[in-house]
């Protein structure tokens, strides 16, 4: 995992574009790699040593004039390099090398043979071509300067100062100047009809841990996030049992307000029944608001719940990176995929519950995954996501929705996946936490964090200041007082409107409260484990 950024124009500033590289440093603090171009183009690299750990160092020169900065993980690369690069040689040993090899051989039409998370940039005299990964995983960004010069950046404060207007670069999209935007990654299940298959359990629970196996790619120390939902929970499971093949430990973390926390004490269940060595980390209300301002600035946005569940994740990432681990597994796209959110048991049809998924899915890159991404890589650390797995999402996205429902199971999500690993012959978890209630991070942790941050961002902001809210910011107008808040954070740190463009509002559909929390659903129950009987 890295940051990467590209700038493609005459006379450039190449001292000025190291720099911007640099306010990247926290996403690749192990070493920094220039190159300028025959054309004069500049590609520059901040590494988090991850796979080949000595002559992983980017930019990456291809076999001959071509020239790549990646971000990201290709987990196939060696049956790419036995396979259909059999006949190319490599100047590393790291996963990277395969994108600019696999440019050189098949030209554009390659991307969709990466399986993995990137976003990168190739460089061939005066071509060059930028993509970024099926669902969105690793973040990019694209724009351009008065002099026409254009710009690509992992993160948007790397190119906000010097481009007039910029964007997000689209999820499962590559760009050349000559074909423009291409949509390389466009699966059936796209479209809701589509999604007409049976449940079928076994390649559901099978297609989740060759997800997992794939993840476990590193020759760093790995570690998990569990905070004791079904999610990370079954991932840390997947991990465990996968590594005490190896002989090798499974590092697990959770983080609340206090050991009473209902995410801390369910992942000391699931930790207890894996054998996982488990570390606690607490944080205080105090402490979370102290590090708002430095966090929007790493997250770039200011959507509430976002924010809300970032700052955990900013303090757990943090204890995680100083005891030297550099990658976790993190169950992020789930609740998306499968519906797990309490508000999808307000869906009215199962084609609407359908459409919500695949739409909630296709959003990721702006919510769950930037996040995720944003929060860990402040500190040096790589978050991978099983189930976004290209195979993954195909076997999940495509069950019929009336089997995914949660309606259909005397109202509990995500039953499907449930089901899948509830073997009692063998069991991946504590019944109890297989099938506990739905908890979103920012209500795990400890409800008094959600309650007091909105007191306090009440407190900044005047009623007289929302009333004027729509001529303050009239994109994306917020409509709390703590979505005010944040936004005036900011805008302090990116007062362009293109900025502010680049943000989507993380909001709940079919339910009255609009609140982002999930106690906000009518159907939420008091904290604690529940056993449905189905």
């Amino acid at each position: 995992m890295c940051g990467i950024l590209a700038v493609i124009g005459k006379d450039l500033d190449k001292k000025k574009i190291a720099d911007l590289s640099k306010r990247m440093s926290h996403r690749g603090p192990d070493e920094s790699g220039l190159k300028i171009t025959e054309k004069g183009y500049v590609l520059a690299h901040e590494r988090l040593s991850i796979v080949d750990l000595t002559t992983g160092i980017q930019p990456i020169q291809g076999t001959e004039s071509a020239w790549m900065v990646h971000n990201g993980e290709i987990y196939n690369h060696m049956s790419l390099r036995n396979n259909e690069l059999k006949d190319h040689t490599f100047r590393t040993t790291g996963d990277s090398e395969v994108i600019v090899h696999l440019y050189e051989k098949y030209g554009l039409e390659f991307v969709d043979k990466l399986d993995g998370v990137f976003s990168f940039v190739i460089i061939d005299g005066d071509e060059f071509m930028v993509a970024r990964d099926p669902i969105g995983v690793k973040p990019l960004y694209y724009g351009k300067d008065e002099a026409g010069t254009i710009w690509f950046a992992s993160e948007m404060k790397s190119l906000a100062d010097s481009c007039i207007e910029f964007h997000a670069f689209p999820p499962g999209h590559y760009y050349t100047p000559e074909t423009g935007f291409v949509r390389y990654y466009s699966p059936e299940w796209f479209e809701s009809e589509v999604a007409t298959q049976p449940a079928d359990l076994q390649k559901l629970r099978e297609s989740l841990i060759e997800a997992t196996r794939k993840r476990l790619m590193a020759d760093v120390p790995l570690g998990v996030l569990l905070s004791g939902g079904l999610d990370s929970s079954l991932t840390s499971s997947i991990a465990a049992r996968l590594m005490k093949d190896s002989g090798q430990t499974l590092h697990s973390f959770s983080i609340g307000l206090d050991e009473a926390a209902p995410d801390l004490i369910a992942a000391r269940k699931v930790a207890d029944f894996l054998g996982t060595e488990h570390h606690e980390i607490h944080f205080t209300v105090e402490e979370g608001i102290s590090i708002l301002k430095k966090l929007v600035w790493h997250l770039e946005t200011y959507d509430v719940t976002s924010i809300r569940a970032s700052t955990p994740m900013y303090f757990l990432s943090k204890a995680i990176a100083e005891k030297g681990i550099k990658v976790v597994l993190s169950g992020e796209g789930s609740d998306e995929i499968l519906g797990g959110y309490l508000y999808f048991k307000n869906a009215p049809s199962a084609e609407e519950f359908q459409k919500e998924t695949i739409r909630r899915v296709q959003r990721l890159a702006t919510a769950d995954c930037l996040r995720a991404d944003k929060s860990t890589m402040a500190h040096g650390l790589e978050a991978r996501v099983p189930f976004l797995d290209k195979a993954f999402l195909k076997t999940a996205m495509e069950i019929v929705p009336e089997e995914k429902m949660p309606v259909t199971y005397d109202g509990i999500e995500k039953f499907i996946l449930r089901k899948a690993f509830d073997t009692p012959e063998e069991p991946f978890l504590p019944e109890e936490v297989l099938w506990r209630q739905k908890e979103q991070f920012s209500d795990g942790v400890g409800y008094n964090w959600i309650d007091q941050l909105i007191d306090h961002a009440s407190e900044q902001v005047t009623d007289v200041q929302m009333e004027t809210a729509a001529t303050r910011f009239p994109v994306n107008t917020p409509t709390s007082k703590e979505a005010y808040f944040y936004r005036e954070i900011f805008q302090q740190h990116f007062p362009q409107d293109s900025a502010a463009k680049t943000v989507k509002r993380w909001i709940p559909k079919w339910q009255k409260d609009l609140d982002p929390s999930g106690r906000a659903n009518e159907t939420h129950v008091a904290p604690g484990m529940k056993k449905v009987v189905v």
